[in-house]
């Protein structure tokens, strides 16, 4: 349940009411914090839990008393209270569910993304991410857009050539790579990268390095390829 949350709440923000049958104060909020979800048309939604029926889930999130109320966005919880609110103190205490700074570039770069303009696009989720440096989707959008930039003009016939010629030509290995990761063909540029990090030191292996975790930024965390390349990495480095 946790890990859904935090998935959801990338989309949307999540409340979630921790309640029991017997807490009357209980009573008095649900039907509140109910409708409020109903009028917001999908602003945020409402998740219910009964601490009696799933007490892990409520010792997982902390709740101490109840009635709790966490709220969560983009995978992390920005407000919590406990106890039955008045309704007006309830409607205020949702405000801070609106969107950020960093919400805001996110959205302008996915549309200067999603038009063409990959310079732009990098400059808002680099925004979004002075506002909040652990932003996740800012930090995939930004590696996406600058890897699109990268690719832009380059000719993959010479950099195959230069490759083949030279395994440990960095600077070929890493654009094609950028190549192969923007078509789909990811196993093989990340096996193209950790072959050149296991031939070289320095800072040909620290400039292979950075590369592939920038790829990989552009994969979600749990995908298996962005997973065994990790591994790989570890292995190769250690």
């Amino acid at each position: 349940f946790e890990q859904d949350v935090l998935r959801r709440s990338a989309e949307v923000p999540v409340v979630i009411d921790f309640w029991a049958e017997w807490c009357g104060p209980c009573r008095q909020l649900s039907p509140v914090l109910e409708r409020l979800a109903r009028e917001a048309n999908g602003e945020w939604v409402l998740a219910k839990i009964d601490v009696d029926s799933n007490p892990n889930i409520a010792s997982a999130f902390g709740v101490q008393g109840i009635p709790a109320v966490h709220a969560f966005r983009n995978g992390r919880e920005v407000a919590r209270f406990v106890g039955a609110l008045p309704e007006p103190q309830v409607l205020q205490w949702l405000e801070q569910l609106g969107p950020t700074p960093a919400d805001l570039a996110v959205e302008e770069a996915r549309a200067l993304e999603e038009g063409g303009d990959p310079h732009r696009a990098a400059e808002e989720y680099r925004r979004a991410l002075a506002h909040e440096p652990a932003r996740a989707d800012a930090a995939a959008g930004l590696a996406r857009v600058e890897l699109a930039v990268r690719t832009a003009s380059v000719n993959e016939d010479e950099l195959r050539a230069r490759a083949e010629k030279d395994p440990s030509d960095v600077d070929a290995a890493t654009a094609l790579a950028d190549l192969e990761f923007a078509r789909g063909d990811v196993d093989p540029a990340i096996d193209r990268l950790i072959a050149v990090i296991r031939a070289t030191d320095g800072d040909a292996r620290e400039q292979t390095r950075r590369r592939l975790v920038e790829l990989l930024e552009t994969l979600p965390v749990d995908d298996a390829r962005a997973l065994r390349a990790r591994r790989e990495l570890a292995n190769a480095l250690y």
